[in-house]
C-alpha cells in the first residue's frame, strides 16, 4: 500500500522519459533519488533493479518507510558525480540506464528549515547534504566582487554588482542569517516584478544554491561518470530546469555523439573521435500543456535522452561544456 509521500511529489517529464527508453529492463541508477518517483516508475516499467543515489540523507530516510514495497530498489548515499564508483560498489559496474533530475527537489524547497525558499522563513543554509559552507557563510564572508560574480555567473542576475554592494554594506551592521532577511533586501532593491515575471529573489537564491552545492561541477562530472558506467546500449536521460544546466548537457551530448562544432580558421578541426552516444531523439523533449497545467514546476523543464555506443569512455574538458566557474573556496 502506497504511503502519502508518493502523492506529494510529481516527477517531471516522467511519461515522455519512459516512452523514450522503452522497453525498460536491466539495472538502472537514479542519481537524484529525491522522493523516488523515477525509481519507482522504472521498476514498475520493467527494470530488474534500480540503485537510488542521493546526497541528501533526509531523502533516503524518508524512503525507508516504503522502499521495501519495491523489491530491486537499493538506496545509496552519495553524489552522482561519482555514480560509476557507487554503481560498481553496489555490484553493478555496467548499467543499462542512468536518469538524472538536476537541481533542487520540491521537498527541499518545501522544508523551510533547509533554507532553499525565499518564500519561507528559515536559516540561510541551502546545503543539499549536511557538510560544507552554507549560503549564509557565502553571503556574510565573501568579498563584494566574488558575490557579484556568483550572482551574475550562476544566476544570470544583471543587477549583481548593485546587490553585492548592498549586502556587504548591510552585513557590516548585522549578518544575514535568514532567508526572509535576504529576500527582503532583494525586494527593496529590485523593481517589483510584472505579471508573469519571477520574484526578485529568484536569481540570487538560485545562484547561491548552485554555488553552495557546486551543482554545475557535479553535473559535468556526473555526465562523464555516466559515460563510464553505462553498458553499450544503455540509456542516459537528463532532466534540467534552467539554461545553464541544459546548455552543459546539450554540449556534452553533442560532443560525445560526434555532433560538436567543426573546425574553423580560428580553431582548426581536431581529429574526430569515435562517438560514445547517439541522441534519441536529437532535440530536447518538452512538457506538453497538460503536464504544465497539472504541475507548474514542469514549465521550464527539458529532457535530453541518448543511448550509449560501444566506444570506450574518455575524458571531457569541462570548459568544452561551457562550465561556468567562480572560485571562492579560499575566501571562506
Amino acid at each position: 500500500m502506497m504511503v502519502a509521500p508518493f502523492a506529494t511529489h510529481v516527477p517531471v517529464l516522467l511519461h515522455p522519459l519512459l516512452d523514450a527508453v522503452a522497453p525498460v529492463a536491466g539495472v538502472w541508477l537514479d542519481g537524484t533519488f529525491g522522493a523516488g518517483g523515477y525509481s519507482r516508475a522504472l521498476i514498475d516499467a520493467g527494470a530488474a533493479r534500480v540503485i537510488g543515489v542521493d546526497r541528501d540523507p533526509s531523502a533516503l530516510a524518508r524512503a525507508a518507510a516504503w522502499c521495501a514495497e519495491f523489491p530491486g530498489l537499493d538506496l545509496v548515499e552519495g553524489r552522482f558525480s561519482g555514480l560509476d564508483t557507487l554503481a560498481a560498489e553496489a555490484g553493478a559496474p555496467a548499467l543499462d540506464g542512468v536518469v538524472l533530475d538536476i537541481g533542487v527537489s520540491s521537498m527541499q524547497i518545501d522544508e523551510a528549515g533547509r533554507g532553499f525558499s525565499f518564500q519561507k522563513d528559515g536559516p540561510l543554509d541551502m546545503r543539499m547534504g549536511g557538510t560544507g559552507p552554507t549560503a549564509a557563510d557565502l553571503v556574510n564572508r565573501l568579498p563584494e566582487a566574488t558575490l557579484a560574480d556568483i550572482f551574475y555567473v550562476y544566476g544570470e542576475e544583471r543587477q549583481s554588482r548593485r546587490i553585492a554592494r548592498a549586502i556587504v554594506t548591510d552585513r557590516a551592521k548585522a549578518p544575514y542569517e535568514s532567508t526572509l532577511a535576504l529576500a527582503g533586501l532583494l525586494e527593496r532593491l529590485l523593481p517589483r516584478p510584472k505579471r508573469g515575471e519571477p520574484h526578485p529573489a529568484t536569481r540570487v537564491f538560485q545562484a547561491l544554491r548552485i554555488a553552495v552545492n557546486d551543482e554545475l561541477g557535479e553535473l559535468a562530472a556526473g555526465l562523464q561518470a555516466a559515460e563510464r558506467a553505462l553498458a553499450p546500449g544503455g540509456w542516459l536521460a537528463v532532466v534540467t530546469f534552467h539554461s545553464l544546466e541544459d546548455r552543459m548537457v546539450k554540449r556534452f551530448l553533442q560532443l560525445r555523439s560526434g555532433a560538436g562544432p567543426r573546425g574553423s580558421r580560428h580553431a582548426p578541426e581536431t581529429s574526430a573521435e569515435a562517438p560514445r552516444f547517439v541522441l534519441a531523439p536529437r532535440k530536447a523533449i518538452l512538457p506538453d500543456e497538460a503536464e504544465v497545467a497539472a504541475n507548474p514546476r514542469a514549465r521550464s523543464a527539458k529532457l535530453r535522452v541518448a543511448r550509449r555506443l560501444d566506444a570506450p569512455a574518455g575524458p571531457v574538458d569541462p570548459a568544452a561544456l561551457g562550465l561556468p566557474q567562480v572560485a571562492f573556496g579560499g575566501a571562506l
